[in-house]
Order: structure tokens, then C-alpha cells, then sequence
């Protein structure tokens, strides 16, 4: 059975730092991009960042671009978020996902992911 569990969320003042983990099991990403998503209350679920394999191509929502740093280590199936000036507006449930195919590119769409995790909640007070 594959998951995709996040970890590292909580509680953080604007101006603060977080790192989500997502650790994979069941098998093996280290040729699949992973990215992150998050939701906050009442919005859709929006894309943040996705690597591809080699770790070498990645992708950054504009709103995050400069402060948010995707990163993977394969060798322990795992992908972090490091998130750095943290923002009342990024106040969200941040998910973990991985596309299927293997050597694909980032992609920015949802659809493009076929495994999820259950979901970290981050929030930046003011």
C-alpha cells in the first residue's frame, strides 16, 4: 500500500520558519516528481512547488517563490518543504503528492498527481 505521510506542520508568528516532511512508503518516487499543494479555509487546493527526479528542475508557485525551498533526498523516498518568512496567507493544510509516471516534468496541476498525503496544517498568526 503507498502513503504519503506529511509531517513538520504547526504553529508559527508571521516572520517565522517551518519544514514539512513527506515520507513515502510502499514504493519508490526517486523517478517521480513529488510536489507539495495546500488549502486554506474556504479556497481551492492551489499548487506550491514540485521537483522533478533528479532534483534539478523545480517549480515555485509565484506567491512562495524567494521564501519557500522544495528539496528531496531519494535515498530516503522523502521530499521537504523548508518554509522560510512565513505569512499569515500561507496559513493552509499542505499536501504531499506524486505523480505516477516516472521521469515525467513538474507539473502545476492536480490531476497530474496520482498519490496524496492526508494533509499538515500550517498556521502563521499575525
Amino acid at each position: 500500500q503507498v502513503q504519503l505521510v506529511e509531517s513538520g506542520g504547526g504553529l508559527v508568528q508571521a516572520g517565522g520558519s517551518l519544514r514539512l516532511s513527506c515520507a513515502a512508503s510502499g514504493r519508490t518516487f526517486m523517478r517521480n516528481v513529488m510536489g507539495w499543494f495546500r488549502q486554506a479555509p474556504g479556497k481551492e487546493r492551489e499548487f506550491v512547488a514540485a521537483v522533478r527526479w533528479s532534483g534539478l528542475s523545480i517549480d515555485y508557485a509565484d506567491s512562495v517563490k524567494g521564501r519557500f525551498t522544495i528539496s528531496r533526498e531519494n535515498a530516503k523516498n522523502t521530499v521537504y518543504l523548508q518554509m522560510n518568512s512565513l505569512k499569515p496567507e500561507d496559513t493552509a493544510v499542505y499536501y504531499c503528492a506524486a505523480k505516477g509516471t516516472i521521469y515525467s516534468a513538474t507539473s502545476r496541476s492536480q490531476r497530474d498527481y496520482d498519490y496524496w498525503g492526508q494533509g499538515t496544517q500550517v498556521t502563521v498568526s499575525s
